[in-house]
């Protein structure tokens, strides 16, 4: 009855999900049979195939995102391939989604949703393998754009991944990069609020008006109109010289809406701008660091996107970090991690089991049937068994608790019902302070990331060479109320050999970013082309 009425509503998509399918998926499947006879050609979605985990809710607002984008998905592919073949391009695309793993357009046809925050997922891998081949695996990614900041957290070269975040307000539960996003970007507004104090964001100017600078009509000073005023930006041009700029109108916009109703100079002023920013996304470093149990110290800051390059220096140094890395062309890193990244994709099952040794076979079994169905998968990517790699995990919690944290498994084989309980509980420890002694624990969810290794796009390193170049430009720089404006170096990035190091000031400038090294502080180049900062210790 329910087909009969969606074909008389010229439905595009249906979404099915019924409560305990994901234990018991055969009345999805005879659901979708039924759809398909009445409605042939319309996108059906199975809450089974989407996310099969207990919470009915979460499982149905996913599966309701997937058959809603999935018509618009596969129509995009549609004309996406058509223009690839048109252009003679043989090899079929793969796309990212937001494990940053890729997927073949087959895939993404079936489960869309899995794509939402795939851009910034894509970074933070790419962000994973230039540290690890710099020799840094533990890091804290900072990608500044115009309008947000992302920040995330690799630990020993694997990043932190989440399950669950709401999308366009909407609960969405499947496996993704855990990244944490604040409204912090260029092109975010300063103002003086209804109680005389100075707000940076998370309204933007956006590309249209812009910044002041831009001479677009845009009146509001941004966090890019400050970095123009205190000369940390060109104040003739961005963009290798593209994008001509005024930085008198980045100081007029500053002295009009914020220095003179605080009684600022307009240096005092855009340098408050950017101490606000700077604190708004030290918070967001702390709350995927200390606040789940790491020591932000320990970690590398990692700088891209058009700005992060820019507040690294000073935000490392409030952090208590003592690198920075920025790598070539920070701008264009979350395309770039795409070829970075490998085949992958995420299977999960519902276990509902307490951890002892009765479970402990029942545990082993569903992770056998994860693999069987992982390998399937890899089999229809076209993966061969040699570049197969698979990781466990469990998500688990104490007897009693509402929420699951994830807990590794790759050596679930040998370690054991009391092993795991205990793996269990020093990460409960880690990531909320505390344990329960004597509690039992409970596996909730299985997963298993499948993942195929594909060739990599090789790293171009810069040439060596013993030369020192020469700085192709000077000029003052704002580098704090301690040193004021300090005659600058301002250094084109192409220039710098492997190897070639200098202490600070100095400004790195490229087309996609400028990097900012601050006094006291000290610039070299390593044998990939990435900038490494030291920052010193406070005293």
């Amino acid at each position: 009855e329910a087909a009969r009425r969606f074909a008389a509503a010229g439905v595009e998509a249906v979404a099915v999900c019924f409560l305990h399918s994901y234990r018991f998926p055969d009345h999805e499947r005879r659901a979708r049979a039924i759809l398909e006879r009445a409605l042939p050609g319309v996108y059906v979605s199975l809450s089974y195939d989407v996310l099969p985990e207990f919470r009915e809710y979460e499982r149905l607002s996913t599966t309701v995102l997937n058959a809603a984008v999935g018509p618009r998905m596969g129509g995009y592919l549609d004309r996406f391939l058509a223009s690839a073949r048109r252009l003679g391009i043989a090899a079929e695309p793969q796309t990212v989604h937001s494990n940053g793993g890729l997927m073949s357009p087959a895939a993404v046809r079936e489960r869309p949703v899995r794509t939402c925050l795939s851009g910034p997922a894509a970074g933070v891998i790419g962000s994973a393998e230039i540290g690890r081949l710099a020799g840094f695996p533990d890091l804290v990614t900072f990608d500044v754009g115009g309008t947000s900041t992302d920040v995330s957290l690799i630990d020993g070269g694997r990043p932190l991944f989440t399950s669950e975040r709401l999308v366009a307000g909407y609960p969405v539960k499947t496996p993704m990069v855990d990244i944490h996003v604040i409204g912090a970007g260029g092109g975010s507004i300063a103002r003086i609020d209804a109680a005389g104090a100075l707000k940076v964001g998370p309204d933007s100017a956006g590309a249209a008006p812009g910044p002041a600078a831009y001479g677009r009509g845009g009146t509001e000073p941004t966090i890019t109109d400050a970095n123009l005023c205190l000369g940390r930006l060109d104040p003739a041009a961005l963009l290798g010289g593209r994008l001509a700029v005024d930085a008198e109108a980045a100081r007029a916009a500053i002295r009009r809406r914020v220095a003179e109703p605080l009684g600022l100079t307009p240096e005092e002023a855009a340098h408050g701008i950017l101490r606000i920013a700077n604190a708004a996304m030290g918070r967001a470093i702390r709350s995927i660091s200390t606040e789940r149990g790491h020591d932000a110290r320990r970690f590398a800051l990692f700088a891209y996107g058009g700005a992060g390059p820019l507040h690294a220096a000073e935000l490392a140094a409030d952090c208590g970090i003592r690198t920075v890395l920025v790598p070539p062309e920070p701008g264009t890193l979350c395309a770039r991690g795409i070829l970075l990244s490998d085949i992958g994709m995420d299977f999960v099952r519902s276990a509902m089991e307490r951890v002892d040794a009765s479970s402990w076979p029942t545990l082993n079994a569903l992770f056998a049937e994860l693999r069987e169905e992982a390998s399937g998968w890899l089999d229809r990517e076209g993966i061969a068994p040699a570049d197969r790699a698979f990781h466990r995990s469990v998500e688990a919690r104490y007897e009693g608790q509402n929420f699951e944290i994830p807990v590794p498994a790759d050596d679930l084989d040998s370690l054991g019902p009391e092993g795991f309980a205990e793996r269990f509980r020093a990460v409960h420890r880690r990531t909320h302070g505390y344990d329960v002694a004597g509690r039992a624990v409970e596996a909730v969810n299985l997963r298993l990331q499948a993942v195929g290794r594909v060739e990599k796009s090789a790293l171009s390193p810069p040439p060596s060479g013993t030369a020192v170049p020469a700085p192709r430009a000077r000029r003052p720089v704002y580098a704090g109320p301690a040193a004021g404006w300090v005659d600058t170096p301002v250094y084109d990035r192409a220039s710098l050999p492997a190897g070639f190091s200098l202490a600070g000031p100095c400004v790195v400038e490229e087309m996609s970013a400028t990097t900012l090294v601050l006094p006291g502080q000290s610039l070299r180049v390593d044998p990939l082309g990435t900038l490494v900062i030291a920052i010193p210790a406070a005293v």
